[in-house]
């Protein structure tokens, strides 16, 4: 059977994508045979690389909502990326495409459709985006993850499954992470995710309350690749060094540590990607969410409202995060258990764990029609 899996480049597509293929693996073996076709970032290479997954690239054309030029240089990418898509569909001779959507997948799920290979969608957001609300038009069935998805969608095609969750990021081990950070039992410790790489708005605001914070609480801090050197510096100024006091900062987060980290925290302050709220759900973690302001779709902002509307989350406006507020929110959350309790199950409503196991039984139905 083989399987191509295809979607843009940000961990909240590839994550998903893996968490599906290795339930595959569980159920049919060796006879699963998978490609990647990506856009070729880095982060692909290395997640597919990681799961032994090959990789191929293609050219895709992004439309923004706002004027640039590189609209009108993209607009001759899309038609190459369905050349090159139809040249490495013919040579891998897939059974079915498993899409996460993404300007990438453009080209792949229309060469896909002109060789009539079954093709499923998947759907992480609380508003669909652009190209998978076109891509639905080609697909022989959607899955989505909210409710409020659900109407973008042919009925006949759609089903609500939840989002996809690594199997290596729940049931973690407290004990052993706070030995290895060498972090205390006396202290409560928060969680700061900017997304797979990074938010330098989350990171600045994190950093001018580090005294402050580390006086009553521990943190481990994701601060992305590119931001981790102005992190370390911007806490050595406010007296802080990384490693010491109960502040540890790292630029990523593999699979294990982020299963750990969760298993460790008491509040996680992150970004409103769908991955990362499924992830936050499936540990049962309380959150503030500080949605992306230029997200696709404005995505984040309602992927992080809908969590608040039912008292699951508390969502802050990065364009407002003043230092004073940040803080009233985490002591406000951290000092009060029974707020913390009632977030905590709430947000479990949000995790559906046979997601990955219910998209990996439709891609294989679909790769035996």
């Amino acid at each position: 059977m083989r399987i191509v899996l295809t979607g843009g480049g940000s961990g909240g597509h590839l994550f998903p994508l893996i968490a599906v293929a290795n339930k595959i693996r569980e159920k049919i073996g060796p006879e699963a045979e998978f490609l990647y076709i990506g856009s070729g970032v880095e982060m692909e290479n290395s997640v597919m690389n990681e799961s032994g997954i090959p990789t191929k690239h293609v050219l895709g054309g992004k439309m923004r909502r706002y004027f640039s030029l590189q609209n009108i240089t993209d607009i001759f990418k899309i038609p190459i990326g369905f050349l090159q898509s139809l040249w490495i569909l013919f040579k891998f001779v897939p059974d079915v495409i498993f899409s996460k959507g993404g300007y990438v997948a453009v080209p792949v799920v229309i060469a896909a459709w002109i060789y009539h290979i079954p093709i499923l969608i998947h759907e992480s957001d609380s508003i669909p985006g652009v190209s998978n609300q076109f891509l639905a038009k080609f697909s022989n069935r959607v899955a989505v993850a909210y409710p409020s998805a659900e109407q973008y969608f042919a009925q006949e095609k759609v089903a609500l499954t939840g989002n996809p969750v690594r199997f290596q990021v729940i049931e973690g081990d407290a004990v052993m992470m706070r030995t290895q950070l060498g972090f205390t039992t006396s202290k409560k410790t928060l969680l700061v995710l900017g997304g797979s790489q990074g938010s330098q708005i989350i990171n600045d605001a994190i950093v001018k309350i580090l005294p402050q914070l580390l006086y009553s609480y521990q943190i481990i801090h994701q601060t992305g690749e590119k931001n981790f050197n102005e992190v370390l510096a911007g806490a050595a100024q406010q007296g802080v060094k990384a490693g010491r006091e109960g502040y540890y900062a790292v630029p990523f987060l593999n699979a294990n540590q982020l299963r750990d980290s969760f298993a460790l925290c008491d509040l996680v302050v992150s970004r409103a990607g769908a991955n990362f709220i499924a992830e936050i759900a499936a540990n049962g973690k309380p959150a503030i969410l500080i949605p992306l302001e230029n997200s696709a779709n404005d995505h984040q902002r309602m992927n992080a409202f809908a969590l608040a509307k039912i008292g699951a989350a508390i969502v802050l406006d990065e364009t407002n995060l003043g230092q004073h507020l940040l803080l009233e929110k985490i002591e406000k959350i951290l000092s009060d258990n029974v707020l913390r309790q009632q977030m905590i199950e709430q947000i479990k409503t949000f995790y559906h764990p046979n997601a990955a196991d219910v998209i990996a039984n439709g891609v294989i139905e679909l790769a035996r029609m």
